[in-house]
């Protein structure tokens, strides 16, 4: 049993009874256990965790463990797995492995299990081996690659476990159900509701407990009358009530005869962990990129950190071809990308900036006391050192060679990622602040080697890291006064334009950008989460003004029209049109700004649908969302395990859409059926009235609100033109069957 990994080593036969493997008081593991920890720092008898209760401190580094071994024989007969943790919700893993036969089990987050886990009071955790996660499970296999911090106590083995009977949560969901959430053998029959005081008559219809969240179960009953506005009372036994103010309907309508084509590649991510994954959020597109891949050398499958890492070298994870081999398999198309620069790693060792050479460095790598970040404590950059000291030349010959070399092609290159940044997140490689005709250079040298290379190929560039650098160069303002006061990506599409005519083909498939909403929600509280909700309305709208520095400043020297509102998929369209026509929109890198967070999950589930709205080309989410949490569930909710939303986005019309809290985007594959995505950024339900509906058998998902952030999905029945309610902080998928 692994922490951080935790290990319990299992071996094999006898059945006990609870078989306590910590307890306080002891200063050490029980009796027939032993300490088979590594990479980690442990204190068997700290009292310096909540309560002063006697704890294992453990301090871990990256991919360290606490890891305990039963001495003696026993079977897996065990119910499940108890201990109490503390500490700022450290990135912990639990896995178990046998050292019979090295059996190993999926490793399974502290996150899967608990988001509360803090310094100031211990949480318990119950682990049920009857409910781990199935094959519908895709478990995060990095986590602990940060090391940990916490403290841990009461660790035992469970020869049983009981469950209390528990009502969680009861909702109103769309014309006339409840969705009920409990653990244990609960009593169904205590339920009962009264809407405006009038008694509703419940009919059980459905039981659902999703595979890879299986602790709780959801219940589906439809009410005898429809829902509609008021005061909704729920009584569930005799000490649990929940009380609903559902409002007036919010009128609509839907047009199925207006549609227009929505991009598969849309649903894409930055690096799925294999094709399960790919399969199972039912991902579209794969990109390998990121800062690192800059460094990326074929010949060794090295690469470098750069300042994310004190500038070390590596091996690079994952590596290009079997990404590529499964992406293939799965069925997803490839978006690679292509190092660009004079230099890419030469071994898995070397780092540029020696303490021995360089000692009066900012910060050196805590698991590596001679690396330093390269940075003076004022701030500014040492001078490097020769590029050879950890990188070898690179050039297009060398990429053509890869790529030719490749047993898997990639769909779609990038060249390169961010390099107009490069004087920062590569200074040892590039310390030279890069320009508009260096970038330019570059990207017309690797487009016109992976055309020679790959004929099929797709092109996509520059990959901008962000809004400042859209308009402008590391150099600053000089360079866009150089270039006839030009903004950088409108000169960049007519250069590009002009390239390919010169070339005879095409140069540029997409217009790859970054983006990160630039407000800041980082205090997570209230008024930080309604900013998260509506901020997505800077993919689209002309009229909301940015919440950040770009909304409230507008530099000289930028010559966009209205420069506070972002406006970004309609913006880089029309640019599009301007200065080179048929090139398509890519955003290779965007964030929720919160994948923990079910507001985070919200927005994710927002933007996929203004991206089917605003025929957006392709966009793959940064980085690797967890399918368990609110961002996988968000893909999960429009892909997930082969049922789509529809591929021709349907016209929504709302009378009174709030857009900072609602969400509506409907669908159609054939012309005649319907599917809809509702998402209620609000902190009340929403109760809407949507004409055009039609009536009949709707297959529903849903995530959020107080049923929490899981799995649910039920078939319903919907009459012609009723009202649908939505609980609050909730997303609904209805598809019609």
């Amino acid at each position: 049993m692994f922490f951080g990994a935790l290990a319990l080593l299992f071996v094999g036969a006898f059945v006990a009874a609870d078989d306590t493997v910590y307890a306080p008081g002891t200063g050490n593991l029980a009796s027939g256990w032993e300490n088979w920890s590594w990479s980690s720092t442990l204190d068997f008898a700290s009292t310096a965790g909540p309560g002063a209760v006697e704890s294992i401190s453990v301090n871990t580094t990256a991919w360290g463990a606490l890891s305990t071994y039963a001495e003696t024989a026993f079977d897996n007969n065990y119910a499940g797995l108890r201990f109490d943790i503390s500490g700022a919700q450290p990135d912990v893993s639990i896995y178990f492995s046998t050292s019979s036969n090295s059996d190993v089990s999926p490793s399974l987050p502290l996150a899967s299990m608990s988001n509360f886990v803090n310094e100031s009071a211990w949480t318990t955790i119950t682990l049920d081996f009857n409910n781990l996660p199935g094959n519908e499970g895709v478990l995060a296999t990095d986590s602990c690659a940060n090391g940990a911090s916490y403290f841990i106590t009461n660790i035992v083995l469970l020869d049983e476990i009981i469950v209390t009977p528990i009502f969680l949560s009861a909702e109103p969901l769309a014309g006339d159900v409840l969705a009920v959430t409990s653990q244990g053998d609960v009593d169904f029959s205590q339920i009962s509701a009264t809407l405006n005081g009038k008694d509703l008559t419940l009919n059980k219809t459905a039981t659902f407990s999703p595979s890879d969240t299986p602790s709780q179960t959801i219940s589906y009953f439809t009410l005898s009358s429809p829902l509609s506005s008021g005061s909704l009372l729920i009584i569930a036994g005799t000490n649990t009530t929940f009380n609903y103010t559902i409002p007036a309907p919010s009128y609509g309508t839907i047009n199925i005869g207006n549609t227009k084509d929505i991009s598969p590649s849309i649903y894409g991510v930055n690096f799925p962990t294999d094709a399960d994954y790919i399969k199972l959020l039912g991902v579209t597109v794969s990109r390998w990129g990121g800062n690192a891949v800059t460094a990326y050398n074929t010949n060794g499958t090295f690469t470098n950190a750069g300042n994310d890492w004190y500038f070390e070298n590596r091996i690079a994870d994952p590596i290009a071809d079997p990404f590529l081999q499964f992406v293939s398999e799965a069925g997803s198309k490839s978006l690679f990308t292509i190092p660009a620069l004079d230099w890419v790693a030469k071994d898995n060792v070397s780092y540029s900036y020696s303490r021995t050479v360089y000692p009066d460095q900012e910060a050196y790598d805590p698991y590596n006391s001679d690396a330093g970040d390269g940075l003076l404590p004022n701030g500014s950059w040492v001078t490097p050192p020769p590029q050879s000291n950890a990188y070898t030349p690179w050039n297009t010959s060398m990429a053509a060679a890869m790529l030719t070399a490749m047993p898997i092609k990639p769909d779609i290159i990038t060249v390169d990622n961010e390099i107009e940044i490069a004087s920062n997140t590569h200074q040892d490689m590039h310390p030279d602040p890069m320009g508009y005709d260096e970038e330019l250079a570059r990207v017309i040298a690797t487009a016109i080697m992976a055309k020679n290379t790959l004929p099929s190929v797709e092109v996509a560039a520059p990959s901008t890291c962000a809004w400042w650098y859209y308009w402008t160069s590391s150099i600053g303002y000089t360079d866009n006064a150089a270039h006839n006061n030009e903004d950088f990506l409108p000169w960049f599409l007519a250069q590009m334009n002009n390239a390919s005519t010169q070339a005879g083909t095409r140069l540029l498939d997409y217009l790859d950008i970054h983006y990160y909403f630039a407000a800041d929600t980082s205090a997570n509280d209230a008024d930080a989460k309604a900013l998260r909700l509506r901020m997505t309305r800077s993919w689209w709208d002309p009229e909301y003004i940015d919440e950040s520095y770009i909304g409230t400043s507008v530099p000289a020297q930028w010559s966009e029209p209205n420069p506070n509102a972002v406006v970004l998929i309609p913006r880089m369209q029309q640019l599009i049109e301007q200065y080179y026509p048929g090139t398509k929109l890519s955003v290779s890198e965007w964030s929720s700004t919160d994948d923990t967070d079910i507001t985070g999950g919200l927005v994710t589930v927002d933007s996929l649908g203004i991206f089917g709205v605003n025929g957006l080309d392709q966009a793959t989410y940064w980085s690797q969302p967890d399918q368990m949490g609110p961002i996988g569930l968000a893909y999960w909710l429009y892909r997930g395990n082969g049922t789509y939303f529809g591929d021709k986005s349907v016209q929504v019309n709302m009378a009174d859409r709030n857009e900072d809290v609602l969400g509506v985007y409907a669908s159609t594959s054939d012309g005649e059926k319907v599917t809809m995505v509702i998402v209620n950024k609000d902190v009340v339900p929403v109760n809407l009235a949507i004409s055009n509906i039609p009536a009949g058998s709707y297959f529903l998902r849903h995530f959020g609100g107080d049923a929490g952030v899981a799995k649910w999905q039920t078939t319903i029945d919907i009459d012609a033109n009723s009202n649908f309610v939505v609980p609050s902080y909730t997303a609904v998928f209805f598809q019609q069957q």
